[in-house]
């Protein structure tokens, strides 16, 4: 690639549905066998659509077309559409939105957009072929549905908007429009948006599907179309166009931004330019050669770059003799050569493989040619045997190949130009390069464990990507496992439905993705997480070794940590944490305290980086201190200065003994001198106290056939052998500035949540180290909130074993461990609890995933389409499809009040859902604001009443609707009943008046007692 200027276009994703390629890896094979994927409709097609046999049987009946497979079929509930509103969408609005996506995805930006990210939407469109001959052809469906939402559900000027609401794409949202060249248009106005800053990222595409697919139509002479169905771009014997249907997007950033960021780029625009020629033209439908001419020059000037250095043409080849003729004639005038040069530039069109792809076509064209310079193939030209004499071809540095051939050696760089000229003079011409060799230096190899996440909007789905995602990696064994680990993470959108896997190489990945090996949960995501801190009798020599050694912010915590603590105790805190030498240091309370105080900090701090933002807190015992450091209680310094200086006086108190006890503390016996230290769980708990009144304990428990088990401590702790140490330790918390939490934390002393002004009294804390840990009614208490997500922060799973027996799972709470069973912090470890909080949804920085991985395509996503159609009045369903039709008579369910059965045949009809429950959410079934108007106008004109669309956006459900129907119902009846009374009254006479005015008084007075 030649100097870059800045002003570079890179080219990072491309999605696509065109003939004979359902997708873009497809269109790739068929442009590289130059294969033509234009059909012929047959008989039996044409009978259906209602085309007289005397029509299609005609010699001058056009019966080819380019047709794209099931543009009837759409994954609706993905995109948040009932069916019936799917159904009037227009087909092309639905595939664009699907390619959007999928572009999106093969370019690893489909994930949550960056604050401030601006994406934009450059869409163009056909003409909507679905409205004209679909729908507006049905009378029931126009009365039914309006003219206004028809309109909005099929109208172009929405198609950039809809992709933008979509996808919470917050850039500019612009539908490009200039007939054939709307597409190639879109993509030099994205390109200048990118370089203008209007925008990071864009979109461009067109969609074009013309319905029904297999109708052809009389050839007339004169006209532009093939009478014999066949596209020949540039050939003697081109005699016409040929329509054809298809989609094509592509994802455009500006080249510096995707280096920096490690995308794979297809292609580079180096420049780009458009232009009319207004009226130097035979007709406002014919084409001008120097309107032509100029715009290409002045793309080449954009990217400045010498037309000697363009191999590549992919022309606009609309395969008229006229039209080929003069694109000829501009693109010799544009590369200033004369008539007796020698071709160097190769021609072609991407016409003769699909058609013409109307809107579509431009976008079309530049794909393939990103393509060509990408592979360094120029692709073969199918039907062409010798240059229309016409063009001047043979007198020009252009040649058409029949045949692939590699781009030849003598260029220095792979260059292409694209052409695309739209009925009525609308000309744009962009310069595409190959993509630059990427010059990062080689990496090191895979070091540890890496996650790979998948997600979906349904099981199946999910099951679907598992099967593509292992079948790829096994298709693909050189793919950088960092590179997939990244590109999954931050590239795809995480939905309802999730799996992960932990694995430390691509074959190891294909093995636990087709086994059992997998990490799989649903819900909603952004779960709250409470993070828990253990306590002292976790902590064991080398706990922290790993992340330690991989550097980063655990490391720089642990040695900000072992400075603080080496200065007050001259302990070697860096040593017992990561070696097995430390095993000694750490059975001393005095040490054993800091060291485990430094891996939560540590770790906590790393989830912290890693987007964890707890929304409460709770530590066993040491534990706490961990927790009030992260909620600003105090600060790190005054945190190791106390938790140094609660171990040291601990440590010269006389020993102890702990023993924990699978029994409740109320169902123990009493033994003197034994305190509960603990009440960790139900029927789980801690004594503490001398050695010989704990073995006393010990016996008495096992004569009543309750089981313990001693625990391996110097001292007992959080019992009346504590108590020398209160007041002088209360003394030195004193001396240390304490502040209310500013993120919530359960007390170890009550059970409850902490207030700030236990906080900031010294006595809490003096208190806190000789009270009983009542980690049990801590659990309680934050467990009074649904489905939260319970990280254990620190070595061992004492506390997840703990939480685990709160019953987590009957309100939809899950515990995560940071760490091994056997007490050690590992990379696998945490990248165990990484998935498992990914997987359970919670929020994070996914960027931590596949540190230094490039985004690579991968497999998109599987759509689940099925079919949404209001059919043509000729059109016969196939068994066992759903076809949107005329409304169904009302059919009465069992148990359901008149009010329940009007309101669910009106949401079966205009919602198109078979049956709706009672209870289902309006909006959650892809229910909006001009359905609910809808659905209210209809239930209002049903029962004679006015109702506000205010009342479905109170009342989602049938039920609920329901209910406040009949409330209305009934108070608009009370009212005609008072007014039919009043009008009664004005015609009494006096006295009988006086005696009903009396009686209204008599019934008021009754209705108050």
């Amino acid at each position: 690639m030649s100097e870059p200027s800045g002003l570079e276009v890179a080219v990072v994703g491309m999605a696509g549905r065109f003939p004979g390629a359902a997708d873009i890896h497809e269109f790739e094979t068929l442009i590289r066998e130059g294969r033509n994927a234009l059909t012929r409709s047959t008989d039996e097609e044409l009978d259906a659509l209602g085309v007289p046999a005397s029509t299609y049987n005609r010699p001058d009946y056009i019966r080819g077309r380019g047709r794209i497979d099931g543009p009837e079929l759409f994954d609706a509930e993905f995109f948040g559409y009932t069916p019936m509103d799917a159904a009037l969408l227009d087909p092309q609005q639905r595939v664009f939105l699907e390619c959007c996506w999928h572009a999106l995805e093969d370019a690893g930006q489909a994930g949550r957009p960056d604050a401030g990210q601006l994406v934009g939407v450059y869409a163009s469109a056909s003409l909507s072929s679905y409205l004209i001959r679909h729908l507006l052809t049905q009378p029931w469906l126009v009365a039914d549905v309006g003219a206004h939402q028809l309109l909005l559900s099929n109208d172009k000027d929405s198609l950039a908007a809809r992709v933008s609401y979509a996808m919470d794409l917050r850039g500019p949202s612009v539908v490009v429009q200039s007939a054939c060249s709307s597409s190639l248009l879109g993509v030099h106005l994205a390109s200048q948006a990118l370089i203008s800053r209007d925008c990071d990222l864009a979109l461009v595409g067109g969609a074009a599907i013309r319905l029904p697919q297999a109708e052809g139509a009389v050839h007339q002479a004169g006209g532009i179309m093939s009478p014999d169905g066949e596209c020949r771009s540039f050939d003697a014997a081109a005699n016409g166009t040929v329509g054809g249907n298809g989609v094509g997007v592509v994802v455009l950033k500006r080249l510096a931004d995707a280096i920096r960021d490690g995308d794979t780029v297809h292609a580079v625009v180096l420049g780009s330019a458009v232009g009319n020629d207004g009226a130097a033209r035979v007709g406002f439908t014919a084409p001008g050669a120097e309107g032509q001419t100029a715009v290409i020059r002045a793309a080449l000037d954009v990217a400045d770059v010498d037309p000697k250095t363009i191999g590549y043409v992919e022309g606009h080849g609309s395969a008229t003799p006229l039209g080929d003729a003069v694109e000829v004639e501009a693109l010799t005038a544009a590369f200033d050569a004369g008539s007796d040069t020698e071709p160097w530039c190769a021609l072609g069109s991407v016409k003769s493989l699909v058609g013409h792809l109307d809107a579509a076509a431009g976008i079309a064209g530049f794909i393939k040619a990103v393509i060509t310079v990408r592979d360094g193939v120029i692709p073969p030209s199918p039907h062409f045997t010798r240059p229309n004499p016409d063009s001047a071809l043979e007198r020009s540095p252009f040649q058409v190949s029949p045949t692939a051939q590699p781009w030849p050696r003598s260029f220095d760089v792979r260059r292409a130009g694209v052409s695309s000229f739209g009925m009525g003079g609308t000309s744009v011409h962009v310069i595409v390069e190959q993509p630059p060799t990427p010059s990062a230096p080689p990496r090191a190899a895979l070091g540890g464990p890496e996650v790979l996440v998948l997600s979906a909007a349904s099981p199946d789905a999910l099951e679907t990507g598992r099967r593509n995602l292992a079948g790829h990696l096994g298709a693909n064994p050189d793919l950088d496992l960092r590179d997939v680990a990244h590109t999954l993470a931050t590239g795809r959108r995480r939905l309802g439905h999730r799996m992960a896997v932990v694995t430390n190489s691509s074959e190891a990945a294909q093995s636990a993705l087709d086994g059992s090996d997998v990490r799989r949960g649903s819900g909603p995501v952004h779960r709250e997480v409470v993070l828990m801190f253990p306590g002292q009798g976790t902590q064991q020599a080398g706990m922290a070794a790993e992340p330690y050694h991989a550097g980063g912010v655990f490391r720089d915590c642990v040695d900000e940590c072992a400075k603080l603590a080496g200065d007050r105790l001259g302990l070697d805190l860096v040593a017992a944490l990561t070696t097995v030498d430390g095993a000694e240091t750490l059975k001393r309370t005095r040490d054993a305290q800091p060291a485990l105080f430094a891996v939560e900090y540590a770790t906590a701090m790393l989830w912290w980086h890693r987007g964890i933002r707890p929304r409460a807190m709770i530590g066993h015992s040491i534990g706490e201190y961990a927790a009030a450091v992260l909620a600003g209680v105090m600060d790190l310094s005054d945190a190791m200065a106390l938790v140094c200086e609660r171990g040291r006086l601990m440590d010269g108190l006389p020993t102890g003994s702990m023993l924990a006890v699978e029994a409740a503390a109320d169902d123990l016996p009493e033994v003197p001198g034994v305190d509960v230290a603990a009440h960790n769980a139900p029927g789980l708990s801690v004594l503490s106290g001398p050695d010989d009144r704990i073995a006393a304990a010990e016996q008495v428990l096992a004569e009543r056939g309750v089981a313990t088990r001693r625990l391996h401590t110097s001292h007992a702790f959080h019992s009346a052998m504590m108590q020398p140490i209160a007041d002088e330790y209360a003394d030195v918390v004193a001396g240390v500035r304490l502040s209310p939490p500013r993120i919530p934390f359960v007390s170890n002393v009550t059970g409850t949540w902490i207030t700030d002004e236990q906080t900031t009294d010294p006595g809490y804390w003096a208190a806190q180290l000789r009270r009983p840990v009542r980690f049990h009614d801590g659990m309680r208490t934050l467990l009074e909130r649904d489905r939260q997500v319970l990280l254990e922060v620190g070595p061992g799973v004492t506390l997840t074993s703990f939480a685990g027996q709160h019953g987590l799972a009957a309100n939809g709470h899950v515990a995560v461990s940071s760490s091994t069973r056997n007490r050690e912090i590992t990379a696998d470890s945490l990248a165990r609890s990484w998935a498992a909080l990914w997987v359970e949804g919670v929020d994070l920085d996914e960027a931590a995933v596949g540190q230094g991985g490039r985004r690579v395509p991968l497999p998109v996503y599987p759509f689940e389409r099925a079919r949404h159609w209001i059919a043509l009045p000729t059109d016969v369903p196939d068994a066992g499809e759903t076809e949107a039709s005329q409304p169904v008579p009302s059919v009465a369910e069992p148990g359901l009040t008149d009010t329940q059965t009007l309101v669910t045949d009106v949401w079966r009809q205009l919602m198109g859902i078979d049956r709706p429950g009672l209870h289902d959410d309006f909006f959650g079934l892809g229910g909006h604001s001009l359905l609910a108007t809808r659905i209210l106008a209809r239930i209002g004109s049903e029962l004679g009443v006015e109702l506000s669309v205010q009342l479905l956006f109170e009342h989602p459900t049938i039920a609920g609707l329901a209910a406040e129907v009949d409330r209305v119902c009934a108070a608009e009846a009370s009212d005609a009943e008072l007014e039919a009374l009043v009008a009664r009254l004005g015609e009494l006479p006096a006295d009988e008046l006086r005696a009903q005015l009396a009686g209204l008084d008599d019934a008021g007075e009754g209705a108050t007692q």
